[in-house]
């Protein structure tokens, strides 16, 4: 072998061992969800900007100027309610930022979101359906279903509005129950049967549905909703009213895609462990006080 040979093989060597100590200098890729949330600094939520009280947009908010979420996603300055609330106290437990993403309701409750997003907290009913796709942690609070009708309209009792149209928010729990199909709650959850023959009217979000009334919109007179929805479309001076009393009532959940990119489970076990705290040492509490005037966070 040649002299020039030898400082060639000596030279290509010591290039091996070098890009192989590079290599284990370099940290690995997390493996499972929540090393890559903390290694990335935020995590990402998806809600809904139109469901005041739980999460709303803020009207000419000012975007954090140190945030670290990307520019088409939103912060917690510029969205607000007990649910933005909520994700904001668990990024803060696990070290990191909360950044929001407003995807449609029934793309969420689908699963299979691909890590568009890491988490829901979107007062997401735990349903058999849903815990097909998607994990469900702890219940962090719970909310009785109640039907509402527009003032004058002569709705006054549930049976009222069999046969009539009726608002719902798509994909949500009241429309299952309006057109008489399994909840996918505990039969023990359910107070009042579903009246016969309702003409389900879905719109995006259930809180549209007041605000069609406000507008003067005469498709409907009745819609089901959350009651902390009801409460806050009266205290904006909506003309409806409640009807009856709730007809079912919800245990909500964070939820998380079990079809994620990286395993999810320890971020699962994470954020209900998270959950189990904040309910013990009152700051759900305080914030279902704050935003509903009452404690929604024990079950009824």
């Amino acid at each position: 072998m040649s002299a020039s040979t030898k400082k060639t093989l000596t030279i290509v060597s010591l290039s091996i061992v070098a890009v192989l100590l590079l290599s284990a200098c370099q940290p690995s890729a997390p493996a499972d969800l929540l090393g890559e949330i903390k290694a990335r600094g935020t995590i990402k939520v998806s809600t809904d900007p139109n469901y005041a009280p739980q999460s709303s947009s803020v009207p000419d908010a000012t975007r954090k100027a140190d945030t670290k979420c990307a520019s088409d996603e939103l912060t917690s300055a510029e969205l607000e309610g007990f649910d933005i609330d909520t994700a904001v106290e668990i990024a803060r437990r696990l070290g990191v930022e909360a950044c929001f993403v407003t995807p449609q309701w029934e793309i969420i409750t689908a699963g299979n979101w691909a890590g568009r997003w890491d988490i829901s907290v979107g007062s997401m009913t735990i349903t058999k359906p849903r815990q097909e796709v998607l994990w469900f942690t702890t219940g962090y609070y719970f909310t009785p279903a109640q039907l509402a009708a527009r003032e004058g309209s002569g709705i006054d009792s549930v049976d009222d509005i069999a046969g009539k149209p009726v608002c719902v928010g798509t994909a949500t729990t009241y429309e299952s129950y309006l057109s008489g199909e399994d909840v996918g709650i505990p039969s023990t959850d359910i107070k009042v049967p579903p009246p016969a023959g309702v003409q389900v009217f879905p719109l995006d979000t259930d809180a549209e549905c007041a605000q069609a009334i406000r507008a003067g919109r005469p498709d409907f007179d009745a819609f089901l909703t959350s009651g902390t929805v009801v409460d806050e479309a009266i205290a904006q001076g909506i003309p409806v009213v409640k009807v009856g009393s709730p007809v079912f009532v919800e245990n909500l959940a964070v939820s998380i895609d079990k079809n994620s990119p990286k395993d999810p489970k320890s971020l699962l076990d994470e954020i209900s462990k998270i959950i189990t705290a904040m309910h013990a040492d009152g700051t759900l509490k305080a914030s279902s006080m704050k935003w509903f005037g009452a404690d929604l966070t024990t079950a009824p």
